[in-house]
């Protein structure tokens, strides 16, 4: 499998660990920096960067690491074919795999160790989306918002109630507009 890292200053070092473990566990590693400790780095360059190698990829994982990972969730999910989210616990990362499908993960390099980040990882990495309906639903929806920053017009979904046709929903409210 293809993976593909980025760190600003405060992950760089738990990248270079991992970079090191997932290579002899024979995966694939593109690193997109950071390459060295530089305190002026921005978290944001770097999430950038592995979401457009995701946009190319769309079987390749992304993992991201910062200091409290905030930053690289917040500046991943800008783009709307990244869903990441935040690692802090393998059994929340094996949910956001199964419910969420998510395709990237950042890492709080202040708050984990190097241990429970491989366990996290792991899961990460076997753990396959449910294809659950409701879960389907749910990034259908997801991908139409992406388009879409007006908030009335899903306050419009949410009142009609239509949760289980929302899209086809979505879809007849974007077009008549």
């Amino acid at each position: 499998m293809k993976i593909i890292l980025g760190a600003d200053h405060g992950g760089w070092r738990m990248k270079e660990e991992i970079k090191r473990w997932l290579k002899n566990e024979g995966h694939e590693v593109l690193d997109r920096g950071a390459f060295e400790k530089d305190d002026n780095d921005d978290y944001v360059d770097f999430a950038v960067l592995v979401a457009k190698e995701l946009e190319k990829n769309s079987k390749a994982k992304g993992i991201l690491f910062c200091r409290n990972g905030f930053g690289m969730v917040i500046a991943a999910n800008r783009f709307s074919w990244v869903r990441c989210g935040l690692g802090f616990d393998k059994g929340a990362v094996e949910r956001g795999r199964m419910d969420d499908d998510i395709n990237c993960l950042a890492i709080p390099a202040d708050y984990v160790d190097l241990k429970k980040v491989k366990e996290m990882i792991g899961v990460f990495l076997k753990t396959k989306f449910s294809e659950e309906e409701r879960y389907k639903r749910r990034l259908d929806k997801l991908r139409h918002l992406s388009l879409q920053d007006d908030f009335d017009f899903f306050e419009k979904i949410r009142k009609s109630g239509r949760q289980i046709d929302g899209v086809s929903y979505i879809r007849k409210m974007r077009d008549s507009r």
